[in-house]
């Protein structure tokens, strides 16, 4: 299993519950994988650099999880086919950036 990143960008125009309501859609889809859930942030809603589809901010949701590579195909496939879903990332960590990213979780918990 590979250690991996997902960031992902819902549309602004979403109420809270909606907005909850879509994260838990993928997180079941990555527990459906097979993923292994290390990490969920909800970075809330942010200003975009640029705009997308005429909206100027969106809600940033991080995922950091342990999967099989051939489950990323499947998760960015619903990210794909998901309206909500303005942008989304996927990077695979090599052991330096999950030390980092390890190291930065531990640090949010003592705040």
């Amino acid at each position: 299993m590979n250690q991996y990143e997902t960031v992902f960008i819902l549309t602004p125009v979403l109420s809270d519950d909606q907005m909850k309501e879509a994260v838990n859609k993928f997180k079941d889809v990555l527990t459906g994988i097979g993923a292994e859930i290390i990490n969920e942030e909800n970075w809330g809603l942010k200003k975009l650099a640029y705009s997308i589809e005429k909206k100027s901010t969106g809600f940033y949701v991080l995922f950091e999880f342990k999967a099989e590579p051939e489950g990323i195909k499947t998760l960015e496939t619903f990210f794909r086919r998901d309206e909500k879903v303005l942008r989304f990332l996927t990077v695979k960590l090599d052991k330096y950036a999950a030390a980092y990213a390890e190291k930065r979780r531990n640090t949010k918990k003592e705040d």
